[in-house]
């Protein structure tokens, strides 16, 4: 992607907080971010994983902040924030791409799954934004970008956990949006829909099988198209909102 596509270099001297951040739509996000100006502090898991970001960003000529965390965990959840802010003495922008899916039942999934699910889906995003508010507040604005999924539209079976977590993701980032108004603060909820990212391509055996968004990667979007479109709002103009935020991909035959 070119920094063009992202307002070239509109967020030189920001710093830019991304989760899920060692694959995916969080790599592609830390990058075109990167891309469009900002330092970047890299949240996920794999630390090995989080440093081939972290060389990616590096590429851009922008600094990179390696966070390996634990999103469960809401001590080093709210930590990277306070990190971020020691590292590079602001948090501009916040994107909770991260997430996870413990399939199963309403009677088949136990306790535990139901709450790793909800703390790494919902909670954290809580947390994360929670503590960036102030930071943004004292800044005289930023922008969270929260990651659902079409599962926070409509529920199905098998993903009872998946789904209520990305419902909820949509009322947490209304009432970020409405209180952050004031402050220069907007938050908005994306909807993606089937994506190329390691969920994979499955044979039509297995997608029949699985959750709708879990599709043929031939027809699913790339990540680096939706983390274009984070970008692109990012360094849209701050009174510019969006209301509803879903992407779908394009289906074969469509231009």
């Amino acid at each position: 992607m070119d920094e063009a596509a992202n307002g070239g270099r509109a967020l030189e001297g920001k710093t830019a907080l991304v989760t899920g951040a060692s694959s995916g739509l969080g790599r592609a996000t830390a990058v075109a971010l990167a891309q469009a100006g900002a330092d970047v502090a890299l949240v996920a898991r794999g630390a090995d994983e989080l440093e081939e970001t972290g060389e990616g960003v590096s590429k851009t000529g922008r600094r990179a902040l390696v966070l390996p965390t634990d999103l469960a965990n809401g001590e080093e959840a709210l930590a990277t924030v306070e990190r971020t802010v020691g590292e590079f003495g602001r948090v501009d922008v916040l994107v909770n791409a991260a997430g996870i899916d413990v399939p199963g039942t309403v009677e088949e999934l136990d306790v535990g799954g139901w709450d790793l699910t909800l703390s790494v889906n919902l909670r954290a995003p809580f947390l994360l934004s929670k503590a960036a508010f102030p930071h943004m507040r004292g800044a005289g604005g930023g922008t969270i970008v929260n990651v659902s999924s079409v599962a926070g539209k409509k529920g199905w079976a098998n993903a009872s956990a998946y789904c209520a977590s990305k419902f909820g993701l949509t009322g947490l980032t209304e009432a970020l949006a409405d209180e952050g108004r004031e402050h220069g603060i907007r938050a908005i909820v994306l909807y993606p829909g089937a994506m190329a990212t390691n969920w994979g391509a499955f044979s039509p055996d297995e997608r029949r099988r699985r959750r709708p968004d879990e599709v043929a990667a031939t027809r699913a979007l790339q990540p680096e198209r939706v983390a274009d479109f984070i970008a692109w709002f990012v360094v849209s103009p701050p009174e510019f909102v969006l209301t509803e935020g879903i992407l779908l991909p394009i289906e074969e035959g469509m231009p």
